[in-house]
């Protein structure tokens, strides 16, 4: 009967994620003004700070936690194609969460508690904006799976998601386990832009917005792009600035267009 009673209807759900992209766009034009404490651009005036390891477990971990909380208790009655479409965010955040942190050559780096208590927040709307259409407004039948956007955007998510853990790698191995200096990217789709994993996660997302065809999955995407896009400008920035023998041709994240 709780449950029941805290079930809200489509046009409220639908009017709450209007309210949530309005703020990605209000947020995109703040991060083109400060850059986001983030690696290279963390420092002390940002607060108490954690190990990078364990503050990227912690708030990818929290996605996944939040999603399960709507999705196990319904498994029954969710459809085979939601859950193909739900495989897919998942395996993602796995990777995010259980491989990416033990790969990355971070040793004695720190991540800002103000980066990890926002990414948290950030991770619960979205478990909560998809785990809530997944259980109470999806309608996916097995048919979903042929359908032209199902098969355009699953080929846009895993190409994405390719680039994505490649440029990943690439960078992982710019440097041995015991160094923290910073180097110039190069060959690959680093010859066109600075950030290529950030451009693979636009396009994974892209794709899944397409494949899913719904809001939230939309709502996710333009929340990607308004984290991403500042994010990358601010790195070239940073690339420029650190290296005066940085290639002047190549772009931020979309080869050439930023």
């Amino acid at each position: 009967m709780l449950m029941d009673s805290l079930i809200i209807s489509y046009s409220s759900y639908r009017l709450f994620l209007f309210a949530w992209i309005a703020l990605a766009v209000i947020v995109f034009f703040v991060l083109l003004k400060i850059a986001a404490p983030y690696g290279r651009h963390a420092s002390a005036k940002w607060g108490p700070a954690i190990s990078n390891k364990i503050g990227w477990m912690i708030m990818e971990f929290t996605v996944l936690a939040v999603l399960s909380i709507f999705i196990l208790p319904n498994a029954n009655s969710l459809s085979t194609a939601s859950w193909i479409i739900i495989s897919f965010f998942c395996l993602h955040y796995f990777n995010r969460t259980f491989i990416f942190p033990f790969r990355i050559h971070t040793k004695g780096k720190k991540m800002p508690l103000l980066i990890v208590c926002s990414a948290i927040f950030f991770n619960i709307m979205n478990g909560f904006s998809l785990g809530y259409y997944f259980v109470h407004f999806a309608h996916y039948d097995f048919a979903w799976l042929t359908d032209f956007r199902f098969v355009i955007g699953t080929i846009l998510f895993f190409s994405g998601m390719f680039i994505n853990w490649k440029a990943d790698d690439m960078l992982i191995h710019l440097r041995k386990p015991d160094e923290t200096h910073y180097v110039i990217p190069k060959k690959w789709l680093f010859d066109y832009i600075s950030c290529p994993n950030l451009f693979g996660e636009l396009i994974e997302w892209c794709g899944f917005a397409i494949l899913c065809w719904n809001l939230p999955a939309v709502c996710f995407f333009i929340w990607t792009a308004a984290n991403l896009v500042p994010r990358a400008i601010s790195h070239h920035k940073w690339y420029k600035n650190k290296f005066s023998d940085y290639p002047k041709e190549r772009y931020a994240i979309i080869p050439f267009v930023v």
